[in-house]
C-alpha cells in the first residue's frame, strides 16, 4: 500500500510487525490540522486503504500541533458557498468519510487533544475506541456557521449520548470537554493529556494482538446500528449542503473571519 501519496497525513507503522498504522493529521503552520481540499479528500480515502491492507490490524488517528483538528479551511468553505461543482464534490467526500469509517473492517482508535472540530471530529467520534484528553474541546460548529449539523452528527451523537444531549450540543454549538464527553458517553475514555497517546497505543496494541476475525466481525455487527441510521445521516448531509447554497452561511463565514458573533437575519 502506497501511503506516501498522502500529503496531509503523516503515516507510520508501529507495534509488533508494524501491524498498527499511526495516522497523524498534519498541522498547518504548526497550529492545527484543518481540512482543506486535499485534507478533506485524504481523510475520506485513507480508510479504504486501511481496510484493504492485509498487513494492518489496527489504526490510530491523532492530530498534530495544538489540537486534534481545527475544522474546515475557510477558503474551501467559501468556495463551497459559491461554486456548485465544489459543493457536490465535498458532499461526496463527506458521505464517503462516514461510510468508509463505518465499513472499514480494522478497529480504529482515536486520540483527541485540544480542539476537535470538523472532518477530524467525524473520524474521532466514529472511531471504534475514542479517547480524549480531559481538557479536549469538542465542538460541532455547523449551526454557528449557518448550516445544518450534517457530517456525522445525526448518525452517531444520539446513539452515543442520547437525543436530549445531542440536541443541546448540536443546536447550540456548545463545546464539550473531554471529561464531560466521557461522562455523557460521547467518547470511550477521557485521560490526562500526558497519558493520551500511551493509552491509545496500548489499546491499539491489544487490539492488534487479539483475534482478528472475532474483533472485525464484532465491529461489523455493532456498526449495523450506524447503518440503520444511514437514512437519517443522508438527510442531514443533504440539508447541510443545501445550507451551503443559502444566505446564512455567508454571514457565518464573515463572522468567523471578523471574529464576532453571527447576525443571522
Amino acid at each position: 500500500m502506497d501511503y506516501a501519496r498522502y500529503q496531509t497525513l503523516a503515516i507510520t507503522r508501529r507495534g509488533e510487525g508494524g501491524a498498527v498504522l499511526d495516522i497523524q493529521m498534519r498541522a498547518q503552520n504548526g497550529k492545527l490540522p484543518t481540512a482543506g481540499h486535499d485534507g478533506h479528500r485524504e481523510l475520506a480515502e485513507i480508510w479504504r486503504d486501511v481496510s484493504a491492507d492485509d498487513t494492518v490490524r489496527c489504526a490510530v488517528l491523532r492530530g498534530e500541533g495544538m489540537g486534534f483538528s481545527g475544522g474546515g479551511d475557510l477558503a474551501m468553505v467559501e468556495q463551497m458557498s459559491t461554486d456548485d461543482a465544489t459543493r457536490v464534490r465535498v458532499w461526496k467526500e463527506a458521505r464517503d468519510l462516514v461510510y468508509n469509517l463505518v465499513n472499514c473492517d480494522k478497529p480504529i482508535v482515536s486520540a483527541m487533544h485540544g480542539p476537535a472540530v470538523g472532518a477530524g471530529l467525524v473520524a474521532g467520534l466514529l472511531a471504534d475506541i475514542s479517547i480524549a484528553s480531559k481538557s479536549a474541546k469538542i465542538v460541532d460548529g455547523h449551526t454557528r456557521l449557518g448550516v445544518a449539523a450534517g457530517d456525522h452528527a445525526a448518525i452517531v451523537w444520539p446513539l452515543l449520548c442520547g437525543m436530549a444531549k445531542a440536541k443541546y450540543y448540536l443546536l447550540l454549538c456548545e463545546p464539550v470537554s473531554g471529561e464531560e464527553a466521557e461522562r455523557i458517553g460521547l467518547v470511550s475514555l477521557a485521560v490526562e493529556e500526558a497519558e493520551l497517546l500511551p493509552r491509545a497505543y496500548e489499546l491499539a496494541d491489544k487490539l492488534a494482538a487479539g483475534s482478528q476475525s472475532a474483533i472485525r466481525f464484532t465491529k461489523y455487527a455493532l456498526n449495523n446500528w450506524l447503518r440503520l441510521a444511514g437514512p437519517s445521516f443522508d438527510a442531514s448531509l443533504a440539508l447541510e449542503f443545501m445550507g451551503f447554497a443559502g444566505p446564512d452561511v455567508r454571514e457565518g463565514i464573515a463572522s468567523l473571519r471578523e471574529r464576532r458573533a453571527p447576525r443571522f437575519s
